[in-house]
């Protein structure tokens, strides 16, 4: 039971004070804080960054094979009508 009491806190004060050890201790909590919002936050702006990178990619192929296929239609149809 000694342990117990040797962890309570008298006051809020002595609890943000740590026992002398607050800057460590806080400074500990906060890159946490910060290691985990990254690990978090880092991969979702990454998944959205690939998402749309793959749209545009898709987009412009697609704009390619339109192309491709308007193209080959538009020869055809010079052909037909040279041929006329």
């Amino acid at each position: 039971m000694d342990l117990i009491s040797g962890i309570q806190f008298d006051s809020f004060a002595e609890f943000l004070d740590m026992g002398g050890y607050s800057f460590n201790v806080w400074a500990v909590y906060g890159l946490f804080v910060v290691f985990i919002t990254v690990n978090l936050y880092v991969p979702v702006l990454r998944r959205k960054s690939l998402i749309r990178d793959l749209k545009r990619r898709q987009t412009l192929a697609e704009q390619a094979h339109g192309a491709e296929v308007n193209s080959a239609g538009r020869h055809k149809l010079e052909e037909a009508e040279g041929n006329s």
